[in-house]
């Protein structure tokens, strides 16, 4: 039975197992080690910078100021990574990210320590130039200790941290990396035989496995289900079909269990931050341009004949149609409502202010009201006109995921405007290289990541896709 992407690749990464027992013991032990190593590390790290911080400030190594710090931010930092997830697998397989989530946890405790000081109203015991020094160093030194055993512990360990057997009954599948491969057929492993030995036998197969995937016919899923709940291991059954309907989730609802194909990108919290950096920076932009958009409106309206602005539908959250605004740049018989045809370079149709506002960026500063209205968000994904067409054919005609991009406000910037995917659709790259940037965005938002693209928007305004 062929599964589509489910096909057999038995390489260097993965292993065939034999019948007998397939792993010599669990990496439970060894990531137990690294842990407390990674702790120690990040101990050792924090410890020495406000130690050295003391010591530039003082000329004592072991001074108060800095004692007490220590005292105050490290059983703060350790209480903060344990529930963030520095001191998870993730973390081990990806250096990176565990460094991430360090500093993750290190800026909150910061954050949380300042407060707790000013509220106790015992700050004035501590020096902030120490507590500052102290916090850059070591930050650096956990980066550095964590960057050079996280390498050295996935060389070691081949970059694989848990043991992970995949189960294939009757079909074929695609074996990641670190992963064991065990096929029932040869083993006479089945999961229908009402026999106690088929379960002796399968224990023994399992014993120092973390994580079982279970790769068979969808007739058999439900044997195999019954018979692994019995293993006190993580057990996983390989559906496919999950692709087509892209589940991302099982949600139970009393007695009814129901698959999750969806779910808002943003929490209510999230939802919060965003919207209170829209208004803020929104606010402020009209304040600080407004002076500037009068002169652009009366140029505009002393240059050629027309309204000043332009508005067109786009389609934003949930798929509603709002007017988008922006200074017009075209002659007024020329502009194009639904936006059949993407404005060129060398475009008739624009006037020659208008070549110098589209250049510039500057006929986008109109959506500061849509953004005000809450029909836009500075950053998200770009909102396209309703008849936008790329190689003759509309937008969701190419990619059956375009709508999926407005699960999220429409913004006046974005992931993919800052990667340089902007100006004309011309061809179908065109517009899939922007909604992958657009369902990248959506999957991985933080509010540090609209503060990056807003930085990286000023790089682009004036550039050469800007026309």
């Amino acid at each position: 039975m062929e599964l589509g992407p489910f096909a057999l690749d038995r390489d260097k990464s993965s292993t065939v197992a034999p019948a007998e027992e397939v792993f010599a013991s669990s990496k439970e032990r060894a990531r137990f080690h690294l842990y407390l190593t990674l702790i120690g590390l990040d101990l050792a790290a924090l410890l020495l910078g406000y130690l050295i911080a003391g010591t530039l400030r003082t000329g004592h190594v072991f001074q108060v100021q800095s004692l007490r710090l220590i005292g105050v931010m490290i059983p703060t930092f350790i209480g903060v990574a344990f529930n963030n997830g520095a001191y998870s697998i993730v973390s081990l397989e990806r250096p990176g990210r565990g460094i991430a989530k360090a500093f993750e946890a290190l800026m909150f405790s910061v954050a949380a320590v300042i407060a707790l000081l000013f509220y106790l109203k015992v700050s004035t015991d501590f020096s902030r130039l120490i507590f500052g020094i102290g916090t850059v160093f070591g930050a650096a030194l956990l980066a550095l200790s964590r960057w050079c055993v996280g390498n050295w512990a996935g060389r070691s360990h081949n970059w694989s941290f848990e043991n992970t057997l995949v189960l294939v009954d009757g079909i074929t599948v695609v074996p990641r990396h670190g992963e064991v491969i065990v096929f029932a057929d040869e083993i006479a492993l089945n999961p229908a035989a009402d026999d106690p030995s088929i379960l002796d036998k399968l224990s023994k197969i399992i014993r120092h496995c973390e994580r079982v995937v279970v790769a068979c016919p969808q007739e058999r899923r439900v044997a195999w289900a019954h018979m692994l709940k019995g293993c006190a291991i993580d057990v996983e059954i390989v559906s496919p079909e999950l692709l087509t309907l892209g589940a991302v989730g099982i949600r139970t609802d009393h007695d009814r269990k129901t698959l999750v194909v969806s779910s808002r990108p943003l929490g209510l919290r999230d939802r919060a931050m965003k919207r209170a950096l829209d208004l803020a920076i929104a606010v402020s932009a009209i304040i600080l341009f407004g002076p500037l958009m009068l002169v652009m409106a009366a140029l505009i309206k002393l240059s050629s004949r027309g309204p000043v602005m332009f508005k067109q539908d786009r389609m934003g959250l949930n798929n509603h149609i709002f007017k988008l605004l922006k200074f017009r740049s075209m002659r007024a018989g020329d502009s194009d409502l639904m936006g059949l045809r993407s404005t060129s370079r060398d475009d008739e149709r624009l006037t020659e202010l208008g070549k110098f506002l589209r250049k510039t960026s500057l006929d986008e500063l109109p959506q500061l009201f849509n953004v005000l209205a809450g029909d836009m968000s500075i950053v998200g994904p770009r909102p396209h006109a309703l008849g936008s067409m790329a190689e003759a054919r509309l937008f969701w005609h190419i990619e059956p995921r375009y709508f999926h991009r407005h699960a999220m406000k429409p913004g006046m910037t974005g992931l993919a405007q800052v990667r340089g995917y902007r100006g004309a659709t011309v061809r179908e790259a065109d517009l899939t290289n922007r909604l992958q940037s657009d369902l990248e965005y959506l999957a991985g938002w933080t509010i540090w990541r609209d503060f990056r693209i807003i930085a990286r928007t000023f790089k682009v305004l004036t550039s050469m896709n800007a026309y």
